[in-house]
């Protein structure tokens, strides 16, 4: 019989032995009632860059979605298989959100693919090479700027940020709600390095550090 990796029960072990003592009854509410976030992320799938770590987000606080380089595909009816569109169609038409936040990343591997796009595939599906194609447009905001490669990479990230928001509106439920003021669409950038959480401005898309208290 194969067993999960040992690190996974010893993880589960301290779960159970801590934070399901102290939340208990609070699974056992989401168990019997479901949940009701009011919160969306769509966020980067890389393993140093979870939202509910981040947000210090308790159960049934966050409808997350991740996938390479947190991407909003723009809305494509046209019978595909579309991971991300489901699961920002369940968040809006039936979990009825608030807010989407769409989070990047400093270090992001899938800007980096994006940014050298001559590279050799992983596999001969070139399933990276293909899904980042959809941050072409941001990729080509870019072209001729006298950028270091640090800086083009952190510019990208930023820069695909805005660009995956404007995806978003192109789903009519979402332009929709967000015109009626019952949905807000957010941009978050986070600094792996030092922790620092930079949030885009709604209006000029500038990215700045919020204050903390």
């Amino acid at each position: 019989m194969t067993h999960l990796p040992e690190r996974l029960l010893a993880g589960y072990r301290n779960f159970m032995a801590g934070r399901y003592v102290t939340e208990s009854q609070r699974y056992q509410t989401l168990a019997r009632d479901g949940q009701s976030p009011e919160t969306m992320v769509i966020a980067c799938c890389d393993s140093r860059a979870a939202p509910e770590t981040i947000f210090d987000a308790g159960p049934g606080e966050l409808f997350v979605v991740r996938n390479v380089a947190n991407i909003v595909p723009p809305y494509a009816p046209d019978g595909q298989h579309h991971g991300t569109s489901a699961a920002l169609e369940f968040a809006v038409q039936s979990l009825k959100v608030k807010n989407i936040v769409v989070m990047g990343h400093g270090r992001c591997g899938g800007i980096g693919a994006a940014l050298n796009p001559t590279a050799e595939p992983l596999s001969p599906g070139d399933f990276i090479g293909k899904w980042m194609g959809l941050v072409a447009p941001a990729a080509e905001a870019l072209a001729g700027n006298d950028m270091t490669p640090s800086e083009r990479q952190t510019a990208l990230e930023r820069i695909s940020i805005r660009y995956q928001v404007a995806n978003l509106r192109t789903f009519p439920c979402v332009k929709i709600l967000e015109e009626k003021g019952r949905l807000s669409l957010h941009g978050a950038w986070f600094d792996i390095s030092s922790g620092e959480l930079w949030v885009m401005d709604p209006k000029t898309g500038d990215f700045t550090r919020p204050e903390l208290e």
